[in-house]
Order: structure tokens, then sequence, then C-alpha cells
């Protein structure tokens, strides 16, 4: 059988500007790597309903997974909720369990949950909560969107409540070698070697280090054994 498929959805004007680097798809693809879940495609849209409904509407109708960061705090721009409803059709409103927690939370904290918190308690109808230990206000999942925050400490800890709950496949194992040479002079080698490993997926990543120009081959694959089969042939062919 093969792997579930996801997606991903950044969310958040900081990021297209470059303000912020985005740190969150590069940990969700190797959590999702280990768990034997195949992440497809990455999406990043701006804080506009318009486009935030258009690519999830695209998304969870193609993937067999989708994660959301950002854009479910107490600000104005923060739309997602609202959104992930309107794509799913379903209603959205404070809902009392995520009010409770927030409740605890800030009067544990001192602080007022005044009404720019309780956006936080806004969750579409027939979602659950993702759990947020870092700073109480939780995440939802709603069919197979998983939407969560964009901070990546808070991001991180909703996928790690999250992936228990996520039927994987088998795990991607890669190995690599380095090559000293072009890759005009091992692109046809490496084709060929391709053809024979259907199975596997090679990658070639050229570097320039003092004066040497070469490539690091990555070799990927669910089969441990064809990948050092692969890896083998690798070393075996540009040894000579």
């Amino acid at each position: 059988m093969p792997n579930p498929t996801a997606a991903m959805l950044v969310i958040g004007n900081e990021i297209l500007s470059g303000r912020t680097r985005d740190a969150n798809m590069h940990h969700l693809a190797g959590e999702f790597t280990k768990r034997g879940i195949d992440l497809a495609e990455v999406r990043i849209v701006s804080d506009e309903s318009a486009a935030i409904v258009e690519a999830l509407t695209a998304l969870k109708d193609r993937y067999d997974i989708v994660v959301t960061s950002g854009g479910i705090g107490p600000t104005h721009d923060d739309i997602t909720a609202d959104c992930v409803a309107d794509a799913m059709g379903v209603s959205i409103d404070v809902r009392d369990d995520a009010r409770a927690i927030l409740a605890e939370h800030y009067e544990r904290t001192g602080k007022e949950l005044n009404d720019a918190r309780l956006r936080m308690a806004r969750i579409p109808d027939g979602a659950t909560l993702i759990e947020n230990p870092v700073s109480a206000a939780p995440g939802f999942s709603i069919g197979n969107v998983h939407v969560m925050a964009g901070v990546p400490q808070v991001f991180q800890a909703m996928v790690a409540s999250v992936l228990p709950t996520l039927t994987g496949g088998a795990p991607l194992l890669s190995q690599s070698i380095r090559v000293e040479r072009g890759e005009g002079d091992i692109a046809g080698p490496l084709r060929e070697l391709a053809k024979e490993f259907p199975d596997l997926s090679f990658g070639s990543y050229p570097f320039h280090e003092n004066g040497i120009y070469g490539a690091h081959v990555v070799v990927r694959g669910s089969d441990g054994a064809r990948v050092d089969a692969a890896v083998t042939q690798l070393a075996e062919t540009f040894a000579e």
C-alpha cells in the first residue's frame, strides 16, 4: 500500500514579505518522513480569506492529510479558523471547552480573558481540539485538516499531539555519497541507475568547495536493502 499523502498550507503575510523565516515546514517534513507520510506539496498564502479558502479547498480534496500553520491568534488578521469553517461548510463560534482552557490559563497567569483572546476559542462545528501545552490556546482538527499555530514552539507541540492519531506507512530511508565530479559528468550514469531502481528516488545536490566541483547524491526509499544496493552501485560506478 502506498504511504498516505500530505500537504501543508502556511498562512501569513509575514512569511511572504520575508520578515519571518518559516521553520515549520522543515519540522513537519522531518516528522512525517519518520512516520511514513509523504509530504507532497506546500503552499504559502497571504492573510486573505479568498486565498486561504481556495487553497484549503484544493488541498483537502487532493491529499489524505492537510496541516495549516498560522493565523489562529487573537488579532484581526488571524482569520484561519473562519476560513477553515468556510471551506468545510460549517458554522463557527466560541466553544465552551476551548473557552474553559483559555479561562483557566489566563486566570493562572493573572491576565484578562478579553474579547481579543476569546477569539482563540472560536472553533468550527464538529472539530476536535489539538492540545497546546505551551500557551494553552488550542488548535483543532476537522475532517482531514489539522489547524495549528504559526509560532514554531507551539506548532511543534501541536504536531506532537496530532501525530499519534495519524496512520502512517513505511518510513522513508535515505543515504548519500559525495561525488567529486560535475553534474554533467554524473547525469548519464545516474539516469541509468534510476531506471534500474525505479522504486527509489535519486537526488543530486551540487557543491563548489575550494575549487572542487561535485555533488551529494542522495538515495531515498522505504526498502533499506534496496537503498543499500543502490548506494553500493553508485559508489562503485563513480570510483572508476
